[in-house]
């Protein structure tokens, strides 16, 4: 059932608007302004990270476990689905890029700069920094909007890849600085081993001997970041130089889109196979 979930997952996303309508964070929002509001939530930034994570994680357990033996699980179906799909990032990285790219590709270094801050969230000011923050926004948002929760949902089911969505948008939304911090602390952890195989992924599809050479050192450190490793992995496996234009830092962004996607075939290619063989 996971694989065909996951197939659904990504029909759903390339074919229809169906996720941005799953998706609705406002009642999730205003839980965890609440509990971050009460005395106890003041008091423990832990209590509400299980108020606001685990509690609606758990719920989601026992509602599939009552659904289990319905119809030989096959109505937790839906449920699957919808939880994978809400887990998904948020946006649409490809249209947040697009005035970016026009501004680039026109040679407005300065509206670049205003674009990318005003809808990427990046400040930078110098127009090589800014190219490599846009290149590392591109891939954080691949590996924690789609890879890591596809892969926390086919190793421990949509319980693992709600927690995931969940402590990312503690990270993201929490207006407690102690919340952040340890919801940041759970989403390294969740990250630490969905990054490296997504990092040996981009050397299977991409230029292996130089995300070797890149990351080998790297490799077993539990302080190093999910983004700063793919920040140095995503551009070493899509083995592109210095860019010289404008022209050629575009396409070099190209390339990272089209190293995620060719690693998302092999990812699919790999279940797929799994799938059979099991």
């Amino acid at each position: 059932m996971s694989f065909l979930v996951v197939l659904l997952v990504l029909l759903i996303e390339k074919l229809t608007d169906w996720i941005g309508k799953v998706q609705h964070d406002g009642p999730w929002l205003r839980g965890l302004s609440k509990l971050e509001a009460s005395d106890w939530g003041k008091a423990s930034p832990w209590l509400v990270i299980l108020g606001a994570v685990l509690l609606p994680v758990l719920l989601l357990g026992a509602v599939l476990l009552a659904l289990e033996p319905l119809a030989y699980g096959w109505l937790s179906l839906p449920l699957h689905l919808l939880v994978v799909l809400y887990s998904l990032g948020r946006g649409s990285t490809k249209r947040e890029l697009g005035p970016f790219r026009d501004a680039w590709r026109r040679g407005d270094h300065e509206a670049a700069v205003l674009v990318a801050e005003r809808d990427l969230g990046l400040v930078e000011s110098d127009p090589r920094s800014l190219l490599q923050s846009v290149q590392a926004q591109l891939l954080w948002r691949g590996h924690s909007g789609f890879f890591a929760v596809i892969f926390w949902y086919l190793l421990l089911g949509p319980m693992a890849a709600l927690a995931y969505r969940l402590l990312a948008l503690c990270v993201e939304h929490s207006k407690l600085a102690g919340v952040r911090e340890r919801a940041a602390q759970l989403q390294h952890a969740f990250d630490w081993l969905p990054v490296r195989v997504l990092l040996l992924s981009f050397g299977l599809v991409g230029n292996f001997v130089a995300v070797n050479r890149a990351l080998l050192h790297e490799l077993l450190n539990w302080n190093i970041s999910a983004r700063q490793l793919l920040a140095q992995g995503g551009p070493a496996a899509a083995d592109f130089g210095e860019a010289k234009d404008d022209e050629a830092s575009l396409v070099q962004l190209d390339n990272i889109e089209s190293l995620l996607m060719r690693t998302c075939v092999l990812w699919y290619a790999a279940i797929a196979i799994w799938t059979i063989l099991a």
